[in-house]
């Protein structure tokens, strides 16, 4: 099947899967269509990945095109990049995002400027995944969400899927683009969809709609927001997790809420945010990361631009705070139910 081939999802056979079964099935696809396709990344090999989105990728394409690397992520980030421009499309794996942070220099100084650099002779198709966010009591150090970073970045493309169906369909399409992609997997729904309720039992995804993934080949265009449920009363702008939690407390308060899962933080789908905001006249942001400078307020300020005369409120944030993620105090700091309930009563009553 040619890259311009259309898929019918409509008629695909589909199965379901949990989100790593999803992106390992996209690795799959894309390392048996395109050869120049290559993973790496810190025990994706021979382990499969510690999350295990790798595994029988090393056995099945063998270990030059699915290899392990020394722990070094400026020099696993480096090594694509060089990659990239000789033609190749590598698939860099950051195991936990928390450790992206040497590589910063080599994603914003590298690979987000070589296309602008080069004035088109060279680019650095690239997707750096990583598991990001809290929800699993992995601490300061195994918790963050560093998405602002890389949404500051001109030359950087940032996507954040909140099921299996779209972690899939996106991650083809990451791979195929012809610029660098921060792949970011929230970890807290790798097995299942959460609804913010810690002390419940945890659910599968076998039995969510958005689980059934369509066999073969598909892709999701980035730059696409996906509208959750269509509602009137307000917009919730919200991606990842976070998409889950807003769902299940909009459905408990018997809110007739618009969520709206962004899915590519940039390129924002800004006019999907503008025609919901027009329609609701109150908007809701909610992410996982610190609140100062996090996505949500560029989102709280594109929206004061360009929906100032249809708002009816003040445009409300619900937030991770301003401090390390704590280890003890997590669902404290993790944006629960509690806080978006209270953010939603304010919005409603305002």
């Amino acid at each position: 099947m040619s890259r311009d081939d259309v898929v019918s999802l409509a008629d695909a056979p589909a199965r379901p899967m949990n989100m790593i079964e999803a992106i390992n099935d996209a690795l799959d696809i894309m390392l048996e269509r395109d050869p120049d396709v290559i993973v790496m990344g810190e025990d994706v090999g021979y382990f499969g990945g510690v999350f295990r989105a790798t595994a029988s990728l090393q056995e099945k394409y063998g270990k030059t095109r699915v290899f392990d690397t020394p722990i070094s992520e400026n020099g696993i980030i480096g090594a694509a990049v060089g990659m990239g421009a000789y033609g190749l499309r590598p698939v860099p794996e950051i195991q936990f995002a928390d450790y992206i942070y040497p590589g910063l220099d080599q994603l914003i100084s590298e690979a987000a400027r070589l296309r602008y650099r080069s004035a088109g002779e060279f680019i650095a198709p690239m997707t750096v995944r990583s598991p990001f966010g809290g929800g699993i009591f992995g601490g300061q150090t195994h918790s963050q969400s560093p998405e602002a970073i890389f949404t500051h970045v001109a030359g950087l493309k940032t996507v954040v899927p909140s099921t299996p169906h779209d972690a899939k369909g996106l991650l083809i399409a990451a791979i195929e683009d012809n610029d660098p992609v921060i792949f970011f997997e929230p970890k807290r729904i790798y097995n299942g969809p959460f609804d913010g309720y810690y002390d419940k039992p945890t659910k599968p995804w076998k039995d969510h709609p958005d689980a059934r993934v369509p066999e073969g080949y598909y892709s999701i265009p980035l730059g696409k927001a996906r509208t959750v449920r269509e509602g009137h009363a307000m917009t919730v702008l919200t991606y990842g997790t976070m998409v889950h939690v807003a769902e299940a407390v909009c459905r408990e308060k018997g809110v007739d809420a618009e969520i709206l899962d962004l899915r590519t933080l940039l390129p924002l789908d800004i006019e999907a945010v503008e025609n919901s905001v027009e329609k609701t006249g109150r908007c809701l942001v909610i992410h996982e990361a610190t609140r100062t400078s996090g996505f949500g307020a560029e989102l709280a300020a594109q929206v004061q631009e360009r929906c100032f005369y249809h708002l009816e409120a003040p445009v409300e944030r619900v937030t991770g705070f301003d401090t390390p993620y704590p280890h003890s105090l997590e669902w404290a700091y993790f944006p629960g139910p509690i806080r978006i309930g209270e953010a939603i009563d304010k919005l409603l009553g305002a």
